[in-house]
């Protein structure tokens, strides 16, 4: 059993518990075991024990006297315990065996999503296409026009710099330029398809990673400029962001304000979050620990860029490296490879990978919902149970008022001399006490 705050298990077996647990024996007049064990789970999957615990060293708590003295359960007849719990076994029997399935389904919906992505990004998806579409312009020529487009900005944001610092260019600053690397793909599939090429993301695009203004200027913060946590790259679509900043705290940061249609890649944490990307439907900055890649500025297709990015997960989190939180960095995700296909061929392969992960959407909300629904038929079960409602009741058990009574007498026999002082009750009983315990 998985162990939540102030859940309930049974156990018929010796056992060793931390301090963070209560055993409690019952005594034997009570009945079953598994009935109190339902009940107690029943009161904490409710939220009952949640909203009257108390702070004890920065957790939520229940104290064990509270437990014994304040918390109340019901009692039934005997005969009607084992009916209630087989009732409950038998259902809850059936639901397992529902959300096994279900959880099937989603784990096979994650394959199948990989299955897809995977197929779109070697060109298998556009196979077809190919033969129809024979005449298209090769990668080669717009990876070689995108190099000239990037030389000419960088010439362009040269010359304005001198402008604005009204100085004249030097005669050499031309020579000044960087190009981008030119990335050695050893295979990574068998070979791509016709008119692909292999290039990387540093050669294609400018890759910017952002910062986070100070969080002790109050002025800095609650602007009017999104700006992108790591958490909220999600391989999903941004919309908005969680939080905002100030121009001023734009002025006072390095982060800059990426366009449209930039892909953002996380580069930093142990868990999911390194390698996972996100599309800026917003023109938003970004904080330090994931990457910008301003796709927007070439005529490559952002949602391509995603898909490709996307189905190199594992292996560009393996790409992360550091002692105590693996990390990628800016060299790193301009080093990152990128099979590039026709620009005409980008469009088809997104619109064949977002056909197929529409389906697969519909079919995960609906698998998540029945999953929802499961868990609230299971405290409905268990609300039925502890209401008398759930099995019929049958006037010949014996009744909870003489169970009861035994067990007081049971109780006073047995209890000793100095009793522990009960602290008052705060609930509206349920049932006696009785003393179950």
């Amino acid at each position: 059993m998985q162990f939540r705050p102030f859940s309930a298990c049974q156990t018929n077996k010796p056992t060793v518990s931390s301090n963070h647990m209560t055993r409690i024996r019952l005594k034997k007049q009570a009945g079953l075991p598994s009935f109190y064990a339902w009940q107690l789970h029943h009161l904490q999957q409710s939220g009952y024990f949640l909203a009257r615990c108390k702070n004890h060293v920065n957790q939520a708590s229940i104290s064990t006297t509270y437990l014994s003295d304040v918390v109340q359960v019901r009692v039934a007849p005997a005969n009607e315990q084992r009916r209630v719990v087989s009732a409950i076994e038998q259902q809850f029997s059936r639901l397992d065996s529902g959300v096994v399935a279900l959880e099937r389904v989603q784990t096979n919906l994650k394959r199948y999503r990989t299955a897809v992505l995977k197929a779109a990004v070697e060109g298998r998806l556009t196979e077809a296409w190919r033969e129809e579409n024979p005449n298209v312009e090769p990668a080669s020529e717009l990876l070689e026009r995108i190099l000239k487009e990037r030389r000419e900005r960088w010439e362009r944001d040269q010359l304005a710099a001198f402008e604005k610092k009204d100085k004249k260019p030097p005669k050499n600053w031309r020579s000044k330029y960087k190009a981008p690397a030119v990335l050695v793909v050893e295979e990574i599939f068998a070979a791509l398809p016709e008119w692909w090429i292999w290039s990387s993301i540093g050669q294609c695009f400018e890759v910017r990673v952002g910062a986070t203004p100070s969080r002790s200027r109050p002025d800095f913060w609650g602007g009017e400029i999104p700006w992108v946590s790591s958490g909220e790259v999600q391989f999903c679509r941004i919309a908005d962001t969680k939080e905002h900043i100030t121009e001023a705290g734009l002025a006072n940061s390095s982060t800059r304000i990426n366009p449209e249609g930039s892909v953002l890649l996380g580069m930093i944490g142990e868990g999911r979050t390194r390698g996972q990307v996100a599309i800026q439907d917003v023109q938003a900055a970004n904080n330090q620990n994931c990457a910008a890649i301003l796709v927007t500025e070439t005529r490559i297709v952002p949602e391509y860029v995603y898909y490709w990015l996307w189905s190199r997960y594992e292996v560009t989190r393996s790409a992360g490296s550091g002692n105590n939180q693996p990390a990628l960095n800016k060299t790193k995700v301009r080093t990152l490879p990128l099979a590039l296909p026709p620009l005409a061929e980008q469009k088809v392969i997104v619109a064949e990978i977002e056909r197929r992960l529409s389906i697969l959407r519909e079919v995960e909300a609906e698998v998540e919902a029945n999953l929802k629904r499961a868990a609230r038929l299971r405290q409905s079960i268990l609300r039925l149970a502890f209401e008398g409602k759930l099995v019929p009741q049958d006037p010949n058990d014996e009744p909870a008022s003489e169970l009861l009574a035994r067990i007081r007498a049971g109780r006073e026999q047995s209890a000793p001399a100095k009793r522990r002082k009960k602290i008052p009750a705060r609930d509206e009983p349920v049932e006696a006490q009785a003393g179950l315990f």
